[in-house]
C-alpha cells in the first residue's frame, strides 16, 4: 500500500497534477504521523490494517466536508473534497456492499452460530476479521442486527 502511495505521488509529480499531488502528500504525512506515534509507544509503525483505517477516515472526512461545504453553498469547496475523497479511494479495495454483504453477514451468522443481539460483537469481530477494510462495518452491522432480531423471533 505505501509503495502505491509512493509511485503515485510520483507520478503525480511528474505529471503537475497538483490536486493529486497535494492530496497523496497529505495521505503520506498521516501514515507518517501514526507510524510515529505508534514507534513512541514500542511498536515497530503501522500494520497494513492501520494504513486502511486511515485512508478510510480521510475519505469520511472529507465526504462530510463536502456535504458541509454543499449545505453552506460553497460548491467549489464540496468538489474540491470529492475530488481528494476519490484519489484517496483508488488505494482502498474494492467496496462489498448490497446483496453481496448481506449475504457475507447471513453466512458469518450461520458459521458462528449466532443466537442472537448478544452475538452481534462476536459477528462484527469475525466479519472484519474476514473482509479487513472491504466493507462498510457501520451498514453491516445493522445487517447483522437485523438478522439476529429475526433469529430471536424464531
Amino acid at each position: 500500500m505505501r509503495e502505491l502511495i509512493g509511485t503515485a505521488l510520483k507520478e503525480a509529480q511528474a505529471s503537475g497534477d497538483k490536486r493529486r499531488l497535494a492530496t497523496l502528500r497529505l495521505v503520506q504525512a498521516a501514515i507518517k504521523d501514526r507510524d510515529a506515534s505508534a514507534r513512541e509507544n514500542g511498536r515497530d509503525g503501522v500494520a497494513e490494517a492501520e494504513v486502511l483505517d486511515i485512508l478510510q477516515k480521510m475519505v469520511r472526512q472529507r465526504d462530510v466536508s463536502a456535504r458541509e461545504f454543499e449545505e453552506d453553498g460553497q460548491l467549489e469547496l464540496a468538489e474540491q473534497e470529492r475530488t481528494e475523497a476519490q484519489i484517496i479511494r483508488e488505494f482502498l479495495p474494492v467496496q462489498i456492499g448490497g446483496e453481496e454483504m448481506m449475504a457475507l453477514c447471513e453466512e458469518t451468522v450461520k458459521d458462528i452460530d449466532a443466537q442472537g443481539l448478544r452475538d452481534i460483537g462476536r459477528c462484527m469481530s469475525e466479519l472484519k476479521a474476514r473482509y479487513p477494510g472491504k466493507m462498510d462495518f457501520v451498514q453491516a452491522s445493522c445487517l447483522v442486527k437485523g438478522l439476529l432480531r429475526s433469529e430471536s423471533k424464531d
